[in-house]
């Protein structure tokens, strides 16, 4: 049996406790917090979406970042393997939209007492409201820890650092994983606010603040270069723009944003083309003829949205419906196809669901989550660099290297 100390008692921690308890290590977790899952309660509006019910293949496509280093850990304890932990723990399970998984009761507080109830059973011993101040090495092994209180020392025989990264701090994610990895002589990579709004510099996005729309289709381009393009749900914000299609290109764009500002070309109406679109308009025009034009599109666009798409035209909106021209209605569609706004920067962590960047993977055993600097010293979770898009991807990733992490130490 050796003695496995866990830094934080977020997803990725108690995966690894558990993980490393019921193959019989002696296991101790530290959290800062007075409970464990923190962020586990806020995340998925407080529904915790717990992980994706899709095939392997499509998981590793929803990574966006090093999904190759997350093959072993990923085929090791997969989506499948989390929702029957968590249904034998006693947490029933539903398959929305998107193949998103979710507790039946949508309380993010049931997933957490379920893993709570597990840790229980297996003997695992939770040190509440106990900062880590750093990392015990001597000779090229992580030997143990220092907490904050009284600089006290805990020898152990493997420690899992599992902290989290920059987003939502108030949780408790305040970056100590990156300072305890550099003493550890790892490289940490340049770190962004991830699956974030995006700031916008036309102030149009004011009057259209709360506007959610369905089916859109969002493409970001740096110049003429297609970044990212996605079909799904968006908002506008009084800073920008949000929603789900929006926070996932956030983790595609941020290293370009962070150099200059990216072009958001929206299509109000995917469903249709050029033509057809042009065709509705006609329809629309047709049976309001004598309308003047901010009047006549109450049907097309949302009552918020309505002025924007007049002003964006270029057509005076007091101008009679019967006397627009096909020219004229060639830039409502150009207006509605390609509604274009300029990306200036991400909101900061505050706002963040992940953090993007971290600990190096290549210096880290992809199949133990080991350290390949420090022996005894262990990785899992977000504190390292993969992150992936909204849909309980995340949490997956968390999951299945703290289970990685915990299942390989080895007994001394």
């Amino acid at each position: 049996m050796s003695k496995v100390l866990i830094i934080g008692g977020g997803a990725a921690g108690m995966m690894a406790a558990a993980s490393a308890a019921s193959v019989g290590h002696e296991v101790h977790i530290y959290e800062k917090n007075e409970k464990l899952g923190k962020k586990v309660y806020i995340t998925g509006k407080g529904r915790c979406n717990v992980t994706n019910a899709c095939d392997m293949d499509t998981l590793f496509q929803n990574i966006v970042t090093n999904p190759k280093f997350l093959y072993s850990s990923l085929y090791g304890f997969n989506n499948r393997d989390v929702m029957d932990l968590l249904e034998e723990c006693g947490c029933p399970l539903k398959t929305e939209r998107g193949m998103r998984v979710f507790p039946v009761s949508d309380k993010s507080s049931d997933v957490i007492k379920a893993l709570t109830k597990r840790l229980e059973e297996l003997g695992v011993t939770v040190h509440y409201r106990q900062p880590v101040q750093d990392l015990l090495l001597e000779g090229g092994r992580c030997v143990g820890l220092m907490l904050e209180k009284n600089r006290e020392k805990v020898r152990g025989d493997a420690v899992i650092v599992a902290t989290g990264g920059l987003s939502y701090q108030a949780t408790g994610s305040t970056g100590d994983g990156y300072r305890f990895a550099k003493k550890a002589g790892h490289q940490v990579t340049e770190l962004s606010p991830a699956l974030v709004p995006f700031e916008v510099k036309e102030p149009v996005v004011k009057s259209l603040q709360g506007l959610a729309l369905k089916n859109i289709e969002a493409v970001i381009l740096d110049g003429e270069k297609e970044l990212y393009r996605e079909f799904g749900e968006m908002l506008f914000t009084h800073f920008g723009v949000s929603g789900p299609v929006l926070l996932s290109a956030s983790s595609y764009v941020a290293k370009a944003l962070r150099e200059r500002t990216l072009t958001l070309s929206i299509d109000l109406k995917p469903a249709l083309t050029r033509e057809q679109l042009d065709a509705r308009l006609l329809r629309e025009f047709e049976e309001v003829s004598n309308k003047q034009f901010k009047n006549a599109l109450v049907h097309v666009y949302p009552a918020k949205l309505l002025p924007v798409m007049v002003e964006r035209s270029g057509i005076s909106p007091e101008k009679k419906v019967n006397e627009i021209t096909r020219e004229e209605r060639q830039r409502i569609v150009e207006a509605t196809k390609n509604f274009r706004l300029t990306i200036t920067g991400l909101r900061d962590y505050k706002e963040a669901i992940i953090t993007q960047g971290g600990v190096s993977v290549k210096e880290v055993n992809p199949s133990t989550m080991e350290s390949k600097r420090v022996a005894g010293l262990y990785f899992a979770g977000e504190v390292l660099d993969l992150d992936a898009v909204t849909g309980g991807f995340n949490l997956q990733i968390a999951w299945s290297t703290g289970y990685a992490a915990g299942a390989h130490i080895e007994y001394v």
